[in-house]
């Protein structure tokens, strides 16, 4: 699948230290001529970090996109009325939000957006980074997996040693699981 013109949203959650990925993958979609646009996370709208402060990664997104990028439910609700995306990414997604999605708790600007784009049928792209990946989230990342219209980029145990339950989602793998989701395809295998 092409990337050309199609209109690709990229949403950021606060597994802060994938951030710098979420903004290669998101210069990558550039490079293919995909229309990006983007949308964080209240976390990531509002913390400053020891990878990154709020106003730097805002500033970063909207140099990169040309757009501010949305923040607020409010803001994130008229995606799929609107059919703003041709797919959804969550790039990086954490374990916070995908027990949400797992549950169909709607009460972030990243949950809504999800929300609202899937009402289209169109595809929701996960990638994953969680340090209870194989913990507590295990559950939510299976039940969200068996959802329509749902892809996940391909992931892997972080660091199996020290973060034994830990999962982060492959930064190569993430156009291709885009590309893929766009043609309702799941890449395969998903756990690498």
């Amino acid at each position: 699948m092409d990337l050309k013109d199609k209109k690709v949203g990229i949403a950021l959650t606060g597994s802060f230290c994938t951030i710098d990925v979420s903004f290669r993958i998101i210069q990558r979609l550039i490079e293919l001529e995909a229309k990006v646009k983007t949308i964080i996370s209240e976390n990531v709208c509002n913390l400053d970090t020891k990878f990154f402060k709020a106003s730097e990664i805002k500033e970063k997104l909207e140099a990169l996109t040309g757009y501010k990028p949305i923040t607020g439910i409010p803001n994130a609700e008229p995606i799929g009325p609107s059919k703003m995306f041709d797919v959804l990414a969550i790039v990086p997604c954490t374990g916070n939000t995908i027990g949400k999605l797992a549950n169909g708790i709607i009460d972030t600007t990243v949950t809504m957006a999800a929300k609202s784009h899937l009402r289209n049928s169109r595809p929701l792209v996960i990638a994953i980074a969680t340090n209870d990946g194989l913990g507590g989230s295990a559950k939510n990342i299976g039940m969200v997996m068996n959802y329509k219209n749902i892809y996940f980029a391909p992931y892997s145990q972080d660091d199996p040693i020290k973060k034994e339950k830990s999962l982060v989602f492959l930064e190569d793998y993430v156009i291709e699981t885009i590309k893929n989701s766009l043609d309702g395809k799941q890449i395969q295998p998903v756990i690498r």
